[in-house]
């Protein structure tokens, strides 16, 4: 069904009927196809380009992080059968997410279990990146950019030094904006089905159902899917689709409710519980506040590129601006909103700001700031000038344009250049792969060993004959999961070694299991220098073997 008008029909029949014409709508596709060969032949060069450079030396930069380690965890026990997570699963997140790395990774998992790994499968988000970025100049197209500024979008979303490190890592918000941009796909669809736009609701529940801070940017959505839909069925598209949308999202309170655990209880967790946990996270203090985590977070986005994020809130605050002026900001309306509400959100001085959350803006400020570029271009060239301009002026025009080229080419090149040269040459995992040999070869009897470890070496040790959940021990259970606790009634006098990483390290201070662990124990290995070494502490090591000596480093 479309939202289109059937074409007027008449009650007379002709007396001679002509010849049945050619039916000529199974070629329409074949036709748009010739007619698009040139998207084509960009997008896919484009698309190589940025697979090369994502994927060249993936899994040794950037540093494993605990919360890949966690994602890929919880899909191996989704994997396994043993639930939706390694431990209990207390509603942080909607499970969605990690069913879907579980899907991604479930082929090279089954082949070979030991490829279950952070490191190894980093390439599967290699997919969701390719996905993501070929929706993206879609949407671009469907936005009527033209086709230079859509493959800039393109560009700009994928090549990013940001973009190459976070578009890397096992996270949610990265399937989630593969998502969102399906839904933003479908919204901006210029045949305006109706079942287009109920399937933005669809793909907007599941980016939702993903990571579900993507729910804050369902307004701009619906902006898109406003000014994209027929004026006669308008209404009755968008209502399809919040409908679509809502009903989808209440799966997920309604597994909570089937389960029992919607409300708080004795012994069992809630949704409820892990909807207040995440609402009363400490802030991390104004954005622009030195001194502050969110500042130390915004630095660390701009460390690895000022272009991307500066320039594409610029270009979301130009056309916001003009949009009542400039066809190219209504027709971006919806992904300068999209930009607009996720920096206000990241401006609240008493929210909670992670390193992550930038993905989410990515590819609206590609997007934004490509669509900022044409306006310019258009702005300079003038494409409506009249015929009876003066050569030199035309010219002048074009002289102007190439300048801006070259001058935004100078300051791209080199930056970009020195970010992505890191990204696929640097081994920031050494540590991390030496720790996990280490657990392999020195430790006689893993079976019966105990042991705790962030999440990013939990996979690693499984594989290598640790009992899983109670005998390699994310970290953070030793003090947090009652599963847990009640195994080690001597506290840390129950375990046998310690894995210190950064993060173990850092949050030992809250930790008093964790923490008790570390000041009883003694390094017998470490790998790595300075606040980013690893140490493998043995808890009441007395005596140190050879073998342990020898590892250290």
């Amino acid at each position: 069904m479309t939202s289109t008008l059937p074409a007027a029909t008449t009650s007379t029949v002709p007396a001679q009927r002509p010849s049945a014409p050619k039916i000529v709508h199974d070629s329409r596709p074949l036709q748009r196809l010739r007619r698009s060969r040139a998207d084509l032949v960009l997008c896919g060069v484009l698309l190589l380009a940025i697979l090369a450079v994502q994927g060249w030396n993936i899994t040794a930069y950037p540093t494993l992080s605990d919360d890949e380690g966690t994602y890929l965890a919880q899909a191996w026990a989704v994997q396994q059968g043993k639930g939706l997570a390694h431990y209990t699963y207390w509603y942080d997140h909607p499970p969605m997410g990690w069913i879907q790395i579980a899907a991604l990774t479930w082929i090279p998992a089954h082949l070979s279990p030991s490829l279950m790994t952070v490191g190894s499968m980093r390439v599967a988000m290699l997919a969701v990146s390719a996905v993501s970025a070929i929706l993206l100049y879609v949407l671009a197209r469907r936005l009527s950019l033209p086709r230079w500024a859509a493959g800039l979008a393109m560009a700009l979303f994928g090549l990013s030094p940001l973009s190459v490190v976070l578009q890397r890592e096992i996270f949610l918000d990265n399937i989630a904006v593969m998502w969102t941009l399906l839904a933003f796909c479908l919204a901006a669809s210029p045949s305006r089905h109706l079942w287009h736009h109920f399937a933005a609701g669809i793909a907007a529940a599941a980016a939702v159902l993903t990571k579900e801070t993507m729910l804050v940017i369902l307004p701009a959505l619906l902006v898109t899917m406003w000014r994209h839909g027929h004026r006669d069925t308008r209404k009755f598209a968008l209502t399809g689709a919040i409908t679509a949308c809502a009903l989808i999202g209440l799966s997920y309170p309604l597994f909570a409710l089937l389960k029992g655990e919607l409300f708080p209880g004795s012994g069992h967790v809630s949704l409820w519980d892990g909807i207040t946990y995440q609402m009363s996270r400490p802030g991390s203090g104004f954005i622009l506040d030195q001194g502050t985590g969110s500042y130390g977070v915004l630095q660390s986005w701009l460390y690895y590129d000022r272009v991307l994020p500066l320039g594409g809130l610029a270009g979301a605050l130009l056309l916001l601006a003009t949009w009542r002026w400039s066809v190219t900001a209504r027709a971006l309306a919806g992904p300068a909103l999209t930009v607009a509400i996720l920096a206000l959100v990241a401006l609240r001085p008493s929210g909670y700001l992670p390193a992550m959350y930038v993905i989410q803006a990515l590819p609206f400020l590609a997007l934004v700031l490509a669509g900022g570029t044409a306006s310019v271009a258009h702005a300079v060239l003038r494409r409506g000038r009249g015929a009876d301009e003066k050569p030199y002026v035309t010219w002048g025009r074009r002289v102007t344009a190439a300048a801006l080229v070259a001058a935004a080419a100078a300051y791209v090149v080199p930056r970009w250049y020195d970010g992505n040269h890191t990204a696929v040459t640097a081994d920031a995992n050494a540590p991390y792969r030496a720790a996990a040999a280490w657990m392999k070869t020195e430790v006689s009897d893993p079976r019966n060993t105990r042991v705790l470890v962030d999440d990013a070496l939990w996979l690693d040790l499984v594989h290598d004959g640790y009992r899983p959940g109670l005998g390699v021990i994310w970290f953070y259970k030793a003090d947090l999961d009652p599963a847990v606790t009640k195994t080690m009634p001597g506290g840390w006098k129950d375990l046998d070694y310690v894995v210190a990483s950064p993060t173990v390290r850092r949050d030992a201070v809250d930790l008093p299991n964790v923490k008790a662990a570390i000041e009883h124990s003694t390094p017998v290995a470490t790998f790595g220098k300075g606040e980013d070494r690893i140490e493998i502490r043995q808890i009441n090591a007395t005596t140190m073997t050879t073998a342990s000596s020898g590892g250290s480093r």
